[in-house]
């Protein structure tokens, strides 16, 4: 690990005046971060605590929404009692992330900013275009079992391994930032970046912008109709192959709208409004979920030891939505 200074911010000036230096970067929970600083993928030559900063409420937001401040931590967050009554489907894709030790550390802030998983990105050994732009993607051609099946580039493969930010996604949320020019709002839509030919840059976020809150426009359309399935090598621990975050609004047995977003398949959480606009007025079966499902995947591609995904994204999303109908509920587990 190369050296690095360590200061604690007392207030969120002090803190943006600090982070106005491209070599530091923010610590709060860490447990990102820290690994990346351990294999030497990240240097950063200054790191700046924020935990002090007082961005960890859980409070009411504009128009009939939940804002989630960037300090508070995922654990916090998924048993919030708020939570889990309006949006149970952002508890429940919390709740399916990473060990509890690490829920109770990881902050919402820095969960939108966790980095690939990706093998090829995390060896400094190897080439890797996200890590060192112009180096190369090896992953195209070797251990890409985990890697995306959308939105690719020639240059990059990854995917982004939050659960979190799917079901953000499929909410809608708005990420506020502040920096010391001022402050701004990002749609989560456009929040991640798909790799393009700078897959080294994740997120729109410019130099020395820090997450302050997280905004939850009202959903309660969908609460009673959610469900979070995530498909993975073991039941915990483990990053998502692919996950969907999905929501209905019903009218007895129509669908008045829906949102479904995929984790595990992009550089990018990923939703294709066209395929929920497909499932308007349709009754809850399996042909329209499966339609909804080939308009999601359009374009997918798999690179040899992800082909299994083209078949897993599908039948995850029409397990997903079939839940879904079911009630929240049942996606829980939970006697109605």
């Amino acid at each position: 690990m190369n050296p690095f200074t360590f200061t604690q911010a007392r207030d969120i000036d002090a803190a943006l005046s600090q982070l106005a230096s491209g070599e530091a970067r923010a610590i709060a929970g860490g447990t990102n971060l820290i690994d990346l600083m351990k294999g030497g993928v990240m240097r950063p030559g200054r790191l700046v605590d924020i935990n002090g900063l007082g961005l960890d409420r859980i409070e009411d937001g504009p128009n009939g929404g939940l804002r989630l401040g960037a300090l508070a931590r995922n654990a916090d967050t998924a048993y919030h009692e708020t939570v889990r009554s309006r949006y149970p489907l952002l508890s429940a894709a919390m709740l399916a992330a990473a060990s509890p030790q690490l829920r109770n550390m990881a902050s919402n802030g820095g969960n939108l900013l966790q980095r690939t998983r990706c093998h090829y990105f995390y060896d400094v050994g190897t080439p890797c275009n996200k890590r060192e732009p112009g180096t190369g993607c090896p992953a195209k051609e070797g251990l890409n079992r985990q890697l995306a099946i959308l939105g690719t580039s020639e240059h990059c493969i990854a995917t982004h391994p939050s659960d979190m930010c799917v079901a953000l996604r499929a909410l809608d949320a708005v990420v506020h930032v502040r920096s010391a020019k001022g402050e701004r709002d990002i749609a989560i839509a456009d929040f991640h970046r798909l790799p393009g030919d700078r897959p080294d840059i994740d997120t729109t976020l410019e130099p020395g912008e820090l997450i302050t809150h997280i905004d939850l426009p009202d959903a309660d359309r969908f609460k009673a109709h959610s469900a979070y399935i995530k498909v993975r090598d073991r039941l915990s621990y483990a990053f998502a192959l692919v996950s969907v975050a999905a929501a209905l609004d019903m009218d007895g047995k129509t669908i008045r709208a829906a949102r479904i977003a995929l984790g595990g398949v992009a550089h990018k959480p990923w939703r294709v409004e066209e395929a929920e606009s497909a499932l308007t007025g349709k009754s809850p079966d399996e042909n329209a979920f499966g339609a909804a499902a080939d308009i999601l995947l359009r374009g997918a591609q798999g690179y040899g030891q992800n082909d299994f995904k083209l078949t897993l994204a599908r039948n995850a999303i029409v397990q997903a939505l079939t839940t879904a109908a079911r009630g929240t509920d049942y996606a829980r587990g939970e006697q109605r």
